[in-house]
């Protein structure tokens, strides 16, 4: 890609990780709070493709952690605004969106990713996407719950079955345990004791509607220290699976 935009990454990673980051396509399923903090920190990579699927519109309570989420772009589509993010950062960017639910229908979506990022809050659909990800062997990074959390001290990464203290991880486990998976889905997730109480989102005024479902989704409350540091990780994770094994080690200085 021409221009200086990249040079800081080549100088780091060099011409030839930089040439090979533009060359990969990443999939984002979710591009909220965590999502959308992954796709700003790929895009200023230089990653060269990506696949954006979210059914959502920006809402204004999206505004307090969500990089997309703008009083200008209220009412819109989040993969509308995503797209013209990326391109206002990298004109040569290709861009595939899918303003979608996911299901077991869309899925061939990601057939053609070098990694998908699930930025997905729904465990059914999150189980869905990460077990075809896991039979399709294509290289996956999970986020689990970052809702309802305070401190970035408590997040990790780890192989999915291995986490602790996080109620949507535990569901996830189950889920896929059910469809014969084990170890092998890398995730970021929170070990924070979670300190909340429940409302149910029918009774919740402020509670969302799925679209092409009954259900709504209950609003959980978060921040953005923590919602950014969980897709920084995952951009992270990606550049890991993505570059040459080696690459993205680094040693503590004492």
């Amino acid at each position: 890609m021409t221009g200086r935009q990249f040079e800081r990454t080549r100088r780091l990673l060099g011409d030839d990780n930089t040439e090979l980051l533009h060359s990969k396509t990443v999939a984002i399923a979710g591009i909220g709070a965590v999502g959308g903090y992954a796709l700003e920190a790929l895009s200023r990579i230089g990653i060269g493709h990506f696949i954006l699927v979210d059914f959502d519109k920006v809402s204004e309570s999206n505004i307090n952690r969500q990089i997309l989420a703008l009083h200008s772009t209220v009412g819109m589509m989040k993969t509308a605004v995503a797209e013209k993010r990326v391109k206002d950062i990298n004109p040569e960017c290709i861009i595939e969106t899918y303003p979608e639910v996911i299901s077991s229908d869309n899925l061939p979506i990601f057939s053609h990713a070098d990694i998908i990022l699930d930025c997905i809050d729904s465990v059914g659909a999150k189980i869905e996407l990460l077990a075809y990800a896991y039979d399709n062997h294509i290289p996956v990074v999970s986020s689990m719950g970052a809702a309802l959390r305070r401190s970035v001290k408590h997040i990790h990464s780890a192989d999915v079955m291995d986490t602790y203290g996080c109620p949507l991880a535990k569901e996830i486990r189950k889920g896929l345990r059910k469809r014969g998976i084990g170890k092998g889905i890398k995730c970021v997730f929170s070990s924070e004791e979670v300190r909340f109480e429940y409302k149910d989102p029918y009774a919740d005024d402020e509670a969302e509607n799925i679209p092409g479902k009954e259900s709504k989704r209950p609003v959980l409350g978060s921040l953005p220290t923590v919602t950014a540091v969980f897709g920084e990780y995952m951009a992270e994770l990606a550049l890991d699976e993505l570059l040459p094994e080696g690459t993205m080690e680094s040693k503590s200085v004492r």
